[in-house]
């Protein structure tokens, strides 16, 4: 949206012109809607919410951050939430609505909800966790008999149709509601003369149980090409389903909390979360840091004479800590990638640590013979310096890429998520093990040339 646009609907706003700020939103998509009362305050957006149809403000309302969807909606009597939101939305959205109210305002909007049906699939959805297949699918699809025949499933899948607005997959079930397979649609125009829809389903179908993590349906889906997945319960009856924007949705939370993660976060954290929220997200890893930071000059202490001794020693710590860091960071974000896209098996443990092994093999031998050369001739260090710090470099970067390469693999067989293994953690760790290498290093060579 141009800043333009937002400020002439700001000026309509303010003038309280309906017409004209009707005018202006009817040809506006729901997304933008949705973007528009983000650049609004609060007021502002509730008047603008005001001026729209119940089936425009319902398909703004889940397009919206989930604060301001939640501002807009605490204000407004369950009655009118039920009415003017969740009766003009999918059942997957309007548990997203209702997922996040109190058990007491959750029984309220339930109640005022006019379609019985619709309420019944609401309350059967909320009892999913929400991080599964079951919590995110929705029970809008099109599903037809083995048994019917052409006209009768034509018949069918038109009444059914009315009340959809997209149709991605027919499903075929049994008399049992068992998933099947699918209907293809090119066989209604090319086979009119087959009596059963069974003769010409296709069996092959992907599903997913109503419990699978949603973390593994996104693959699923990049894998087979779908833009809808069936969702079925333990004895293979079709639920509901999942489609392809809904999917994404959660991938790009899920993205969004990793990264968080790995900048030392503790908690999901927006640009406009209150100070106290922010603080609090971000002190846990802060005061981490400091006691890894606390740990490193304690170290440095041990190492007292050897550093009175060899001075210059000191001017090489950062350079050979944020080598470290780096290291161990490329190694786990690789990890966690490829755990992220099922392209890494845990199971090949060993294998992706000594091809992480190689790699590190190279550039700490071309990293070290190019810092040998350095202290050789443009530093004028002595000799343990010379030495220490290339070899303790080989080390360091040794021992940081199969760190940072094997922690996020041991976090994710132990249930733990694996992005919790960069940034803060890595760094730390490799700081500490780093120095340690160094000065023991030094020690040695110390002890060899004296």
């Amino acid at each position: 949206m141009s800043k333009e646009f937002i400020d002439t609907l700001k000026v309509l706003i303010d003038k309280k012109d309906s017409v004209l700020l009707q005018e202006s939103l009817s040809k506006l998509h729901p997304a933008d809607i949705a973007e528009v009362c983000s650049e609004l305050d609060i007021e502002e957006a509730r008047f603008l919410y005001r001026q729209l149809d119940n089936e425009k403000a319902a398909d703004a309302l889940i397009e919206m951050d989930e604060d301001l969807r939640n501002e807009l909606l605490e204000e407004l009597p369950s009655e009118a939430i039920a009415k003017r939101f969740v009766n003009y939305m999918d059942s997957d959205d309007a548990v997203e609505i209702i997922r996040d109210m109190d058990e007491d305002k959750q029984e309220e909007v339930l109640s005022h909800i006019k379609d019985f049906e619709q309420a019944g699939d609401i309350v059967d959805l909320l009892q999913y966790d929400e991080d599964t297949a079951g919590g995110i699918m929705g029970t809008e699809m099109v599903v037809v008999n083995e048994n019917w025949s052409m006209p009768e499933c034509l018949k069918e899948m038109r009444r059914q149709a009315e009340e959809l607005d997209e149709i991605y997959y027919v499903y075929v079930v049994d008399d049992d509601e068992r998933l099947l397979g699918l209907f293809p649609l090119t066989k209604m125009i090319t086979s009119p003369s087959v009596s059963k829809v069974k003769h010409v389903m296709n069996t092959d179908v992907v599903s997913v149980d109503v419990d699978t993590p949603i973390e593994e349906i996104a693959p699923l889906i990049e894998k087979y090409n779908l833009v809808a997945i069936p969702v079925v319960d333990k004895i293979n009856r079709l639920v509901g389903q999942i489609t392809v924007d809904d999917v994404m949705d959660e991938v790009r939370e899920q993205t969004e909390h990793d990264q968080q993660l790995t900048a030392g976060l503790t908690q999901d954290v927006e640009s406009d979360d209150s100070v106290f929220f922010q603080t609090k997200a971000r002190l846990p890893w802060l005061i981490i840091g400091m006691i890894g930071g606390i740990f490193s000059s304690m170290l440095l202490g041990c190492f007292e004479s050897t550093l009175g001794d060899h001075p210059e020693m000191a001017l090489f710590i950062p350079l050979l800590a944020g080598m470290g860091g780096n290291v161990g960071v490329q190694s786990s974000a690789i990890a966690v990638q490829g755990l992220a896209n099922n392209s890494l098996d845990t199971r090949h443990i060993f294998r992706h640590i000594l091809k992480e092994s190689t790699v590190a093999l190279i550039n700490a031998t071309i990293l070290s013979v190019i810092m040998y050369v350095y202290n050789f001739f443009m530093h004028n260090a002595n000799d343990i310096v010379t030495l220490a710090v290339p070899l303790s470099l080989f080390v360091v970067i040794m021992f940081a890429s199969a760190f940072g390469a094997l922690i996020p693999l041991v976090l994710d067989r132990m249930n733990v998520n694996p992005a919790v293994a960069t940034g803060p953690f890595i760094q730390i760790i490799n700081d500490l093990s780093g120095m340690t290498f160094y000065m023991l290093i030094s020690m040695l060579l110390s002890s060899i040339f004296l």
